[in-house]
């Protein structure tokens, strides 16, 4: 079986194709490396193009002749969606919408798409479930769930079949440290407390202590990548089984506050960093937490990692590594 991974050369996309050449499938990254790496490429070959390009897009697509399409390219930083919203629908809707052009046209009836808990905005109540109301309060959930809203409307109208899995927070690193979370300019909270933890920062920046939660801060769902990639192998055995289209939440089910991470990086890392209280940032809701149950039920998902200490282990021993790499 041959697989195309878009935004393979990432971070969870690379975990990803890390975890189909194990498998023995036959994959082609198709990557910009704009935010990706080409050494994060563990197996299989990497075609350096942008989803832009349609004619680069099909020719890899005519060429290759792919049995099923796993859709990671985005950007994925909410306060830059808020900031600057049209690349965020240039890339992650129109690009998208190249991409799934792209499938119908060669043929291509087994997609995976990389969405988020972003669409569920601000939930009326937590643990979010999967037919909830979609009200994203950013453009970067906005644009997923556009996305989502074109993958059922070409499912409907055509032997196209999907699997929409809505991430909650990917943390943590492949535990032979091969790769990890790389980006120029991170986001993510437990990669800047690390950064921190290792002098690389000055401070560590929590924004917004008065939400309505247990101690003020923003809670979620950190679920390990390898476990979220194991949801992906789920989903494409399902599709390559002929399974129908379906969608599911990815998380565990329950949600930690921006200070209980921070005291659980201090307590892996051993380092006492400063944690500066400001402002909170446009585009956060309080808390995200997911209902797995769906997937559970009905792919038998069974993640093995549930233990934040773990998930911060995990990508602690990824930077030390990474920043002696230089």
């Amino acid at each position: 079986m041959k697989i195309l991974v878009t935004g393979g050369a990432g971070y969870i996309g690379s975990h990803m194709v890390k975890a189909l050449g194990e498998k023995g499938y036959d994959v082609v990254v198709f990557d910009n490396l704009s935010t990706g790496n080409a050494e994060a490429v563990l197996h299989g070959r990497l075609v350096v193009g942008d989803l832009s390009d349609t004619a680069a897009v099909d020719r890899v697509m005519r060429e290759e002749r792919f049995d099923a399409v796993i859709h990671f390219a985005a950007h994925i930083a909410v306060e830059e969606s808020v900031a600057e919203p049209l690349k965020y629908y240039r890339n992650n809707l129109a690009n998208a919408i190249n991409l799934i052009a792209a499938c119908l046209k060669n043929g291509i009836s087994r997609f995976i798409f990389s969405s988020t808990a972003a669409v569920y905005g601000i939930p009326d109540k937590i643990p979010v479930r999967e037919d909830d109301l979609l009200q994203p309060i950013n453009p970067y959930g906005a644009s997923k769930m556009m996305v989502e809203r074109v993958l059922r409307d070409v499912s409907s109208s055509s032997a196209f079949r999907h699997v929409s899995l809505r991430y909650f927070n990917v943390a943590g690193a492949d535990p032979l440290c091969r790769i990890g979370q790389r980006y120029p300019r991170p986001t993510h909270l437990i990669t800047l407390a690390l950064r921190t933890a290792l002098g690389l920062r000055d401070h560590l920046d929590i924004y917004g202590t008065d939400y309505d939660t247990a101690d003020g801060t923003c809670i979620r769902d950190y679920i390990h990548v390898d476990d979220l990639i194991l949801a992906h192998i789920l989903s494409l055995e399902h599709l390559l089984n002929e399974g129908t289209s379906r969608l599911y939440n990815c998380g565990y089910g329950h949600g930690y506050s921006v200070r209980q991470v921070v005291d659980v990086v201090r307590k892996v890392t051993g380092a006492d960093f400063m944690a500066r209280e400001t402002d909170r940032r446009p585009g956060d809701p309080p808390a995200l937490v997911a209902d797995s149950s769906r997937i559970k039920k009905e792919l038998g998902w069974d993640p093995r990692h549930d233990d934040l200490e773990y998930i911060i282990r995990t990508a602690w021993e990824w930077e030390k590594r990474l920043q002696a790499k230089g």
